[in-house]
C-alpha cells in the first residue's frame, strides 16, 4: 500500500517503517496516526515479516504531535485525536511481531510516546527525549503518563512530565528508557542487526514471549507465572520446539517454520 506520510520497506523478514514528514519534523497528525495504524495492521498479518523497525526520515524520529493541528481543537476534537493515538499505540503493544524503535533524533511528546509503545528502543547519540506537553498547557495524550511511569517509575516520570524537560540519549539510557546508544551513522545498521537476530527465531515462541511479558507485567507474580507456564507448554505444541532442541543437540542452526 502507498502512503502519503510514511515509508514502508521490507527485506529478509524485516519491515522498516519511517514517519516521512521531514518538513514538519515528522510531527504526528490524525492522518499520520491512521497511516501508521494501517501499516502496522498489514505488517502484523504478513507472514514474510518477522520484526518491525520504526524510525523517522530526516533529522527527527518524531518531534511531537502536530501543534498547528491541535491549536484550534476543542475538547471533543482533542478526545478523538487522543483516542486515535491510543488505538495505534495499544495495537502496537498487542502486535504479535516485535517492534524496535530506532530513534534517530528528536523523540518528544507524541514521539516519545510512540517510541515507548515499541518493545524496546535503540537511539542515536544525538537523540533527544522528553514529554514537554506541560509547556503547551496540556499533558501527554497518547499514553505517556502511563507507559513512562511503568518504564522508569512514578517519581522519575513525574519529574520529567512536570518540568517538561528534555534529556539526551545517554541520560535516557541511564534511567531505563533506551537500551543502547550508537553513533547516528550506525544506528540503523545496528538496529537491523538485532532485528535480523530476532527474526531468525521461531515466530510462535516470539509471540508467546512477548505476550507473557506484557500480560504478566500488570498482574501479580503468581498470576504472571501462571501465564508463563501456559505459554511455555504451548511451545511444545509446535514443530519449532522439536526443531530447536534437535538442532542444539546436533550442533547446527535451527530451521524454524512457525509464521
Amino acid at each position: 500500500m502507498n502512503y502519503k506520510n510514511i515509508l514502508v520497506e521490507q527485506a529478509e523478514g524485516i519491515a522498516l517503517v519511517k514517519v516521512n514528514r521531514p518538513q514538519a519534523m515528522n510531527a504526528l497528525n490524525q492522518e499520520v496516526l491512521l497511516e501508521l495504524f494501517s501499516a502496522f495492521k498489514e505488517l502484523d498479518q504478513d507472514d514474510k515479516v518477522g520484526v518491525v523497525i520504526l524510525s523517522g526520515e530526516g533529522k527527527a524520529f518524531v518531534a511531537g504531535a502536530d501543534i498547528k493541528e491541535m491549536l484550534s481543537m476543542n475538547a471533543i476534537e482533542a478526545r478523538k485525536f487522543g483516542e486515535t493515538g491510543h488505538v495505534l499505540m495499544n495495537f502496537m503493544g498487542q502486535m504479535e511481531k516485535p517492534i524496535v524503535a530506532a530513534v534517530n533524533g528528536f523523540a518528544l511528546g507524541g514521539g516519545m510516546e510512540l517510541a515507548l509503545a515499541c518493545d524496546f528502543i535503540y537511539a542515536a547519540e544525538n537523540a533527544k527525549f522528553g514529554q514537554p506537553e506541560i509547556n503547551l498547557g496540556i499533558i501527554p495524550g497518547f499514553g505517556g503518563t502511563q507507559r513512562l511511569s511503568r518504564q522508569i517509575g512514578r517519581a522519575q516520570a513525574k519529574e520529567l512530565i512536570f518540568t517538561g524537560g528534555i534529556m539526551s540519549a545517554q541520560e535516557a539510557k541511564e534511567i531505563g528508557i533506551v537500551n543502547k546508544v550508537f553513533p547516528p551513522e550506525t544506528l540503523l545498521s545496528e538496529v537491523k542487526k538485532v532485528a535480523a537476530l530476532i527474526a531468525s527465531k521461531g515466530a510462535l515462541s516470539l509471540r508467546l514471549a512477548k505476550s507473557a511479558i506484557d500480560t504478566g507485567y500488570n498482574v501479580d507474580l503468581k498470576s504472571g507465572c501462571s501465564i508463563e507456564r501456559e505459554s511455555f507448554a504451548l511451545c511444545f505444541s509446535h514443530q519449532d520446539q522439536k526443531e530447536g532442541m534437535s538442532a542444539f543437540l546436533e550442533k547446527r542452526k535451527p530451521a524454524f517454520t512457525s509464521k
